[in-house]
């Protein structure tokens, strides 16, 4: 028989009590029936979910002003493609980065929907090529971060902050932090293995949100040292 908790008894119990009209000989032989099916899921214990881990390449979010500025007044941001998170797209719309001393990425990936407070994501190798020397933040703790230059088809847009280096992290929902026994802001680990090396990346942030899939971002800098293409298994550990 396997181990369920609890509240999984109680609910199958009240169950067959129904079914068998309270015959109590009826329900034993029934809760062992139920719990050597090795086809039925177990009642009330969290689910795993399937783990998906994703590269964040650079890229940049955008607010309604700042995208009016760049490409033009009254533009928006037209879709691409979809990301694995539902609502979210990488635009067609790219722009120019100048960092400090004249150094640029000439074509940068905005992604969308645009927020509160326009914000760049680099990956270490990115910052350094910039001249750039941004922070490790969640996304959107931006006080203290340095700024850039944004160039697009229509103007110009001076960030003072923003550019930050995205803080490795895990979206999960609340069944998933269930099933993991995590909070919001909570730390994890994730161990990927692959034939070139194996790697345990530690401090992965914990964002949970309504609606959200099971997904780790790393950024390219950490997914190309773990060869993530190509590996064998990947587990995230709390």
């Amino acid at each position: 028989m396997r181990n369920v908790s609890r509240s999984a008894v109680e609910a199958i119990v009240r169950q067959l009590l129904r079914e068998t009209n309270g015959n109590a000989q009826g329900v034993a032989n029934a809760v062992v029936a139920a719990f050597s099916d090795p086809s039925l899921e177990r009642i009330g214990e969290p689910k795993k979910s399937e783990l998906v881990v994703s590269i964040s390449a650079r890229h940049i979010h955008l607010t309604d002003a700042d995208v009016e500025t760049l490409f033009g007044k009254g533009k928006t941001l037209t879709k691409m493609k979809d990301l694995y998170q539902d609502g979210f797209f990488a635009a067609n719309e790219t722009v120019m980065l100048i960092g400090p001393r004249k150094r640029m990425l000439p074509s940068v990936r905005i992604l969308g929907p645009t927020r509160k407070e326009s914000q760049v994501e680099l990956a270490f190798t990115d910052a350094i090529s910039l001249g750039l020397d941004p922070p490790v933040r969640e996304s959107g703790k931006l006080d203290g971060t340095p700024g850039c230059v944004l160039v697009g088809p229509a103007g110009v847009v001076e960030l003072k902050k923003g550019v930050i280096r995205a803080a490795r992290h895990v979206h999960m929902s609340p069944a998933d932090a269930e099933y993991y026994g995590v909070k919001d802001k909570d730390m994890m680990k994730l161990r990927v293995e692959s034939d070139v090396c194996s790697v345990v990346f530690e401090d992965v942030l914990v964002r949970i949100g309504k609606n959200i899939k099971l997904e780790v971002h790393l950024d390219t800098d950490e997914g190309n040292a773990v060869d993530l293409e190509h590996a064998t298994k990947i587990e995230l550990i709390k």
